[in-house]
């Protein structure tokens, strides 16, 4: 009777001590784990580079993180709009010209808007996927194609109307100083007078309505 009682009160004790052996290496295995997460900063500036058919852009970015998924920023870019029906041809000095066009077409937004990070249960930190929308204030400047392009810029005018975006990309690293990542954006910024763009005969001349579209942006952060 007594050598029963010893044996189990011997695998009793050997059974906590594993509880608490486990237990232990559970929690110094989550520790390790946390140790890796990303934590991208709370403020953050950079550059975004511009890509689209109406050709390039470059702007700036200020970045305030809310919580761990959402972000709200602030944005302004300059970038190019051509109309659809422009062909360039060259020059036999090499020189680029596009029969017809009247005007170049020179578009700042000036957007606020936000970014929520998606799967982020589900995916590894060094791949970080986000969708974002922004909204605000569009300057279209126009200039005189007719004219050579720095001397035009004197003489150029300037129109507003309102406009935004919507998106999806991914930001890239664990660095927790620098920002990288790529995103794709499609643009709506409607004009509804229009604006003179080509010349299509000696009579009809088309306007621009529309100066948005399907842009990609690449973009480098910092932290502040």
């Amino acid at each position: 009777m007594n050598q029963s009682i010893l044996i189990f009160l011997f695998i009793a004790s050997l059974n906590s001590s594993f509880s608490f052996e486990k237990n232990s290496s559970k929690s110094i295995l989550n520790k390790r784990v946390s140790s890796f997460e990303y934590i991208q900063p709370s403020k953050m500036w950079g550059v975004d580079i511009l890509i689209s058919n109406g050709g390039f852009g470059v702007g700036g970015f200020y970045a305030l993180k809310l919580n761990p998924k959402l972000t709200v920023l602030t944005s302004l870019t300059f970038n190019e709009s051509k109309d659809d029906n422009e062909v360039e041809y060259y020059d036999y000095w090499g020189q680029i010209y596009t029969p017809g066009k009247i005007n170049r077409f020179l578009i700042i937004p000036i957007y606020t808007g936000a970014q929520y990070r998606i799967f982020s249960e589900d995916i590894l930190d060094n791949f970080r996927p986000f969708i974002n929308a922004a909204i605000g204030p569009t300057m279209i400047f126009t200039t005189n194609y007719g004219k050579e392009f720095f001397s035009s810029l004197g003489k150029g005018k300037s129109y507003w109307t309102f406009g935004g975006y919507v998106g999806f990309g991914a930001h890239f690293g664990t660095s927790t100083s620098a920002l990288n990542g790529v995103n794709i954006r499609y643009y709506f910024i409607p004009y509804r007078s229009g604006l003179p763009s080509m010349k299509l005969s000696e009579s009809e001349t088309k306007s621009m309505k529309e100066f948005g579209g399907l842009f990609i942006t690449l973009s480098f952060g910092k932290a502040i």
